[in-house]
């Protein structure tokens, strides 16, 4: 059985330009770009692009005021639920003593 003999050097040179030909007159028999539809493909994608960036600003918008409606939301709790002052403390002591006063 004989053996195996790929393709030469030259072989492969000749095949890749042969290639490129091929690819270069493809290229040349494409027909000319239309200006006017290039034109509308470009101003649509403007309008795309600003629509996108409208939505965008939106979405910032609203993920900043939940932001803000979270943080709020969070000082508040901690407000709320903050370790009572010592003035506290005394004022609902003396509270508590004055209506054991008036039960009496």
């Amino acid at each position: 059985m004989k053996a195996y003999r790929g393709p030469s050097y030259q072989d492969r040179v000749e095949r890749a330009a042969d290639a490129k030909q091929k690819a270069l007159d493809r290229l040349k028999a494409r027909p000319p770009v239309d200006q006017a539809a290039l034109a509308s493909r470009r101003e649509a994608a403007l309008v795309r692009e600003a629509a996108r960036a409208e939505k965008r600003a939106a979405g910032k918008a609203a993920a900043e005021a939940a932001r803000a409606e979270t943080a709020a939301a969070e000082a508040e709790a901690n407000e709320a639920s903050h370790a009572p002052t010592e003035a506290e403390r005394k004022a609902a002591r003396d509270a508590r003593y004055a209506a054991r006063k008036s039960r009496k």
